[in-house]
């Protein structure tokens, strides 16, 4: 019985193991659509957006990947950028442009269709979804 116990707890240390994986394995792809959603609910700097990201994924990203990102994402024509003077430390505060909020929709839409799929497929039948909602303060 103990054993039995002790084999089930393993199993389930190891499913939480693997969805956590599978988390940081979404959010890590994904990070230019949830910088994007985080800038459309309200404009923000660099360290806001790490500070954010961590605390809703639980995965932390350094200025290295986050500014990079923000370039590029300006660059294309998602984000646009004015300099704060007014804090104690010029910072650069991002806000998403229309470009930006079409393809947040289109890769909301393309995501849900994904998933709608996988739900419908035959061979993928799950028969209690896992819904990770993270929680972007």
């Amino acid at each position: 019985m103990l054993l039995k116990n002790q084999d089930r707890e393993k199993k389930m240390n190891n499913n939480i193991k693997y969805q956590k994986e599978i988390q940081t394995k979404l959010t890590k792809n994904l990070l230019d659509m949830i910088v994007l959603q985080l800038i459309n609910q309200q404009s923000m700097h660099g360290y806001q957006i790490i500070t954010k990201t961590r605390k809703a994924f639980g995965v932390h990203f350094g200025p290295s990947t986050v500014y990079p990102l923000l370039s590029n994402l300006e660059k294309k024509g998602y984000l646009s950028s004015i300099w704060d003077m007014t804090a104690e430390k010029p910072r650069k505060v991002f806000s998403i442009t229309t470009a930006g909020k079409n393809i947040l929709i289109f890769t909301e839409n393309s995501i849900h269709t994904i998933c709608k799929t996988i739900n419908t497929t035959e061979n993928n039948k799950i028969q209690t979804p896992i819904t990770i909602t993270p929680t972007i303060q």
